[in-house]
């Protein structure tokens, strides 16, 4: 059994789908933030769709959702946009946020070394 079987549960060829800890964790971040919207990316052979949301500092998160609709359907409920990530691409202040948390992880680990 390989490492993709074993996070598949055993499974060989099956991919963990959403589940409602997923919808929760999605509701959960949005009202927590402002400026959020949603990109839908599609699903892969490793994963079924998943829902990306960001923020307006460019802070994300990601988990599975059930399909494109349901995706759309969630969004809707919570009032914010949604893109398809295929034709849109990733915002750029989700990148500039990476960039940013990777300067201060750096930063940190020097601080560590250096000590």
């Amino acid at each position: 059994m390989g490492l993709l079987d074993k996070l598949r549960g055993g499974r060989p060829g099956v991919t963990r789908g959403a589940g409602g800890g997923d919808e929760a964790h999605l509701r959960e971040w949005t009202a927590a933030r402002a400026g959020v919207e949603a990109f839908v990316e599609p699903r892969t052979t490793v994963t079924e769709t998943t829902m990306l949301l960001v923020d307006k500092d460019g802070e994300w998160t990601r988990r599975r959702i059930a399909g494109p609709d349901a995706a759309r359907k969630l969004a809707k409920s919570l009032k914010i946009p949604v893109y398809d990530v295929q034709i849109l691409g990733y915002p750029q202040r989700m990148r500039d946020h990476d960039a940013r948390q990777r300067i201060l992880r750096d930063r940190e680990r020097r601080r560590d070394l250096g000590a």
